[in-house]
């Protein structure tokens, strides 16, 4: 009897104890298979980890990719000088380093112990393909960084690569869709996508990919049924003149977002446009003008994110944010500000979004107010922030990636905004990949089940040894 007793016992503090021990082993998702993690493009994680402190993981160059953090590592690539590295999340120590010879705009997605990143840059060949020099796709041991194997195409792959389904993906500036083996970087299958993909990081969700492509004219957009290898349907837009193949694109239930400039109506301006499609058939749903400005230099055009049927972009041409209904089109909100072509980040009712001058701002994702601002060092990246447990990461051209506590925001407190986040169902319905953040109720439980388990067993033993 004692000995059963004590393997109860034993039993018991297992169930106290190791369910809030493993949760925590882990900062960050176990994987993560394109750009921004999520077709909808709102790359927020919450496993119920505590947020970690303010920090600067220092790299060698310019960061313009997306930090991509996969349990306690973060992982993220330099802009010219094509540096990796990898960092321990909790103590920003330096994991290793690697080096590519070209680029790096494209994040690291990471599968089954291995990243893969894409190579090269924006700069045209004789005969019209986009980039020079060495380009493809790389894949490195997640733990040591040592390069498995590499795949060498005939154009960039500046786009951020995907993983589906046991093959990696990456459209090119050679105007193809490649389809390779994660585990040896076999070619398994190649097709014509017949435009340029300049920055437009394939989009996945329901076995269909999504990208933008530019040259030769006009621009289109394309959706590829990855079961069947072939395109289901290629939409055209003959007014588009740029961006189009620079927008990752969005997706949400059967709509697929993105932007693109057209010519206004002086002739000279740029007018910038979003443009919401069908799924299915490429139907245009709607279209809406943000208005017109002036011309910028590189990522000329924002990229969308959806969160809670509603997209949130930021135009550098009219150096405004805005909030648009996802179904309609119809306009809900805009934010005056700076350049900024980042897409932005949404929890809790509030939506994260930065500018060229270094901030991070904080605002009413149903209203637009302002609710607070950080502001860190030189240009942020165009990749833009994430939120891994209440901690937003983004990178920046000072060669840093900054680590910001989403507490270091001055966020109003207001009885209505506590409501409206009480009442959010957050962002846990969005995309296969979201995470329910369910911690610590479930673990409280469980562990209360156990102790009170200890409870009864410690009373019947002690009764049982007092009356022997």
């Amino acid at each position: 009897m004692r000995k059963i007793s004590m393997l109860i016992l034993s039993l018991c503090l297992i169930l106290l104890f190791t369910p809030i021990y493993s949760h925590a082993d882990q900062f960050g998702p176990n994987e993560w298979h394109q750009y921004r993690m999520k077709s909808d493009k709102n790359a927020v994680f919450d496993n119920g980890s505590e947020p970690i402190d303010f920090k600067k993981f220092k790299t060698a160059e310019e960061v313009r990719a997306t930090p991509v953090v996969v349990g306690n590592k973060l992982f993220i690539g330099n802009h010219e000088s094509g540096d990796l590295f990898a960092f321990d999340i909790n103590t920003g120590e330096e994991l290793w380093h690697n080096q590519v010879p070209n680029w790096i705009h494209s994040e690291m997605i990471y599968h089954d112990g291995k990243v893969y990143v894409g190579v090269g840059n924006r700069f045209f060949q004789d005969n019209g393909i986009r980039g020079t020099g060495e380009s493809g796709v790389f894949a490195f041991d997640a733990e040591t960084g040592e390069i498995l194997w590499k795949y060498n195409t005939e154009g960039e792959v500046m786009p951020t690569p995907a993983y589906y389904d046991g093959s990696i993906y990456a459209a090119t500036g050679d105007r193809h869709l490649y389809k390779l083996n994660p585990d040896s970087g076999e070619l398994l299958h190649k097709a014509e996508i017949g435009s340029t993909v300049s920055m437009s990081a394939p989009a996945i969700e329901n076995d269909i990919l999504f990208v933008g492509g530019s040259g030769p004219f006009p621009y289109t957009f394309s959706a590829y049924d990855l079961k069947n290898d072939e395109f289901i349907w290629q939409k055209e837009f003959p007014d588009v003149y740029s961006g189009l193949d620079d927008v990752p694109p969005a997706i949400y239930e059967n709509i697929v977002v993105t932007t693109g400039l057209e010519k206004a109506e002086d002739g000279q301006s740029p007018e910038h446009f979003i443009y919401a499609m069908d799924t299915e058939t490429g139907e245009l749903l709607w279209k809406e003008s943000f208005g017109v400005g002036e011309f910028v230099k590189n990522n000329k055009s924002g990229a969308p994110m959806i969160y809670k049927d509603n997209v949130y972009v930021g135009s550098p041409i009219t150096k405004t944010f805005y909030a648009y209904d996802l179904n309609t089109g119809k306009k809900i909100w805009e934010f005056e500000n700076e350049v900024m072509k980042a897409p932005p980040v949404a929890k809790d009712d509030v939506v994260y979004f930065s500018n060229v001058k270094g901030f991070v701002y904080a605002l009413d994702s149903k209203t637009g107010d302002l609710l607070g601002e950080v502001e860190l060092g030189g240009t942020l990246a165009p990749s833009g922030p994430i939120i891994v447990n209440d901690t937003i990461f983004i990178g920046s051209q000072d060669t840093n990636v900054y680590a910001v506590p989403l507490t270091d925001f001055e966020i109003d407190e207001s009885e209505d905004n506590l409501a409206s986040a009480e009442d959010s169902d957050d962002d846990s319905n969005r995309g296969k990949e979201s995470v329910e953040n369910d911690f610590p109720w479930k673990y409280l439980f469980i562990g209360g089940l156990g102790l009170a388990l200890l409870i009864v067993i410690s009373y019947i033993f002690n009764r049982r040894k007092r009356n022997l």
